[in-house]
């Protein structure tokens, strides 16, 4: 199969007109003019649409009605299913803070689902902890009951339901003991994210310096940034080694916020993050988010205080459209934001994130306003058609 006469997003420059040439799963050639005939191939033009690398999403709660923490497999997959419509052909489940045994039993079930051979499972790229060691000063929307203080024993307890699928652990650093939970998660191979944080810019700079690799959903549920006192957040922006989480939906963060953190990190340093709540792609209204109850009105999502920001209804196209279109990333860097950064960060750079020969072939076509005509995951197509010409 080629896709051809489309607009192909790779890391550094659009292939126009450009194509892709499939072989089974992965991508066989990328170039740039016509396309070579193969014996026997379809060849599919695209009409100048986009081809994009299937999106890659650190942080993903639910959709379409479902949420990911819970032991009902039915349901994870639901929400799993919602975003692959959008583009997402990689995803983590992020679980919210609940009772431990709740969030063990959601992480034994994620890992059982990532056992299946089953295509739609292959999304799923492993279990996120957004908890429960988080500062209570900073929970959002995480039930005050349910926050723990660090505690090591808990937290191998659920590292060990995750049975080697969680990959990113979120927590505050400063709290007593914080520091050791940020070592253990390293030692176990995953990914220390500070977040929910009241650390300041030295304790932050300290957490990074003993390995957490990422800050999660920058400046949300933070100590805030300051001229004199930077906090996380300037820690996260001047440390090469860490990846920033940003949710680029127009509510968590201003136009201006979002192109200062591309231009003080790169893209490459850069991801964007759904954050998205069961409400997303469904009607306004309450949810359930783990434990609590939120409110959905008018695309923003809150705890029912109609204040306090609790996730959200994003979609990791409507992510990257808006930083093109509203906030003005070049569609390159946009990419490499949703699908290159992230990819890397859960090790699976050689394997997917960017259109390049050898690499599966997750791909998301977009119309010229960006938006999703077609998601092909691992050389399948799953949502939308093509039309064949030749």
């Amino acid at each position: 199969m080629i896709l051809a006469n489309a607009r192909v997003v790779t890391p550094r420059r659009v292939l126009d007109p450009g194509w892709i040439a499939l072989d089974g799963h992965r991508i066989a050639a990328v170039g740039t003019g016509d396309p070579p005939r193969r014996a026997g191939g379809e060849i599919h033009d695209l009409g100048s649409d986009h081809v994009l690398p299937g999106f890659v999403d650190l942080h993903m709660h639910g959709g379409d009605g479902a949420q990911v923490t819970t032991d009902d497999p039915a349901e994870i997959l639901r929400a799993i299913a919602f975003h692959r419509r959008h583009g997402t052909t990689r995803t983590l489940a992020s679980l919210v803070t609940s009772p431990v045994e709740e969030m063990a039993a959601a992480a034994r079930t994620v890992a059982a689902l990532m056992r299946s051979p089953d295509p739609l499972h292959r999304s799923i790229a492993g279990i996120h902890l957004e908890g429960p060691f988080l500062n209570p000063d900073h929970r959002g929307a995480h039930h005050n009951d349910y926050v723990l203080a660090p505690d090591v024993g808990a937290l191998r307890h659920l590292l060990a339901a995750g049975d080697g699928a969680v990959r990113t652990v979120t927590l505050a650093p400063e709290l007593d003991g914080g520091m050791d939970l940020v070592r253990e998660v390293v030692a176990a191979g995953a990914v220390a994210a500070v977040g929910h944080t009241d650390a300041g810019y030295d304790e932050a700079h300290r957490a990074f310096e003993a390995g957490a690799g990422m800050a999660t959903h920058l400046f949300n549920a933070m100590r805030a940034f300051h001229h004199r006192e930077p906090g996380p957040a300037g820690a996260a922006l001047t440390h090469d080694g860490v990846t920033c989480e940003l949710i680029n939906d127009g509510v968590h963060l201003h136009s201006a916020t979002t192109r200062l953190a591309f231009a003080a990190a790169g893209a490459d340093r850069i991801a964007l993050v759904t954050d998205a709540t069961p409400a997303a792609g469904v009607s306004d209204g309450r949810f359930q988010l783990g434990p609590l109850p939120v409110l959905a009105r008018d695309g923003k999502v809150t705890l029912l205080d109609g204040v306090t920001n609790a996730g959200s209804t994003l979609t990791m196209d409507r992510a990257v459209r808006h930083a093109v279109r509203c906030v003005g990333i070049p569609i390159t860097e946009a990419a490499v934001a949703a699908a290159t950064t992230p990819a890397r960060v859960l090790g699976l750079g050689r394997y997917t994130g960017s259109i390049e020969a050898g690499k599966d072939a997750d791909l998301v076509v977009m119309t010229h306003d960006l938006r999703v005509r077609t998601v092909i995951s691992a050389g399948t197509i799953v949502h939308g058609a093509l039309t064949v010409y030749g």
